[in-house]
């Protein structure tokens, strides 16, 4: 039986800015709402996104309690318009590769306000 052939991962544009994390034994990927999921340190850590706007950036997920001290921190983090419970970088904003390259950098030093824990997927129920 020939063994069919391997899917060639698809290689997202914004992706060079997790380049610096990518072997790190908790770095995970996946495809999720269009956009690539990064998962760092068990957590959902960041979602790289190639749209229109307010999709066209950096989705940070992080709880309600550090939207303030991560914005004090990073001028150019808002909060999401559409998802209000994260937070988002524009691929437009003036400092988007500094911004970027420090909140991955934080995320690879376990900053514990980056990353929300992922909620455990229920089984599917069975078709008859």
């Amino acid at each position: 039986m020939a063994s069919s052939p391997k899917r060639k991962k698809k290689f997202h544009r914004l992706q060079w800015v997790v380049e610096s994390i990518m072997e790190e034994p908790s770095y995970v990927e996946k495809p999720m709402f269009g956009c690539l999921a990064v998962y760092m340190h068990g957590r959902l850590s960041l979602l790289l996104c190639s749209g229109e706007e307010p999709w066209n950036g950096l989705l940070v997920p992080t709880d309600h309690q550090f939207h303030t001290s991560i914005r004090e921190e990073f001028r150019d983090v808002v909060q999401h318009p559409v998802l209000k419970k994260w937070l988002y970088l524009p691929e437009d904003s003036e400092d988007f590769e500094a911004a970027a390259s420090d909140i991955v950098h934080a995320i690879h030093m376990d900053d514990p306000r980056f990353g929300v824990e992922p909620k455990e997927r229920k089984p599917r129920k069975r078709r008859n």
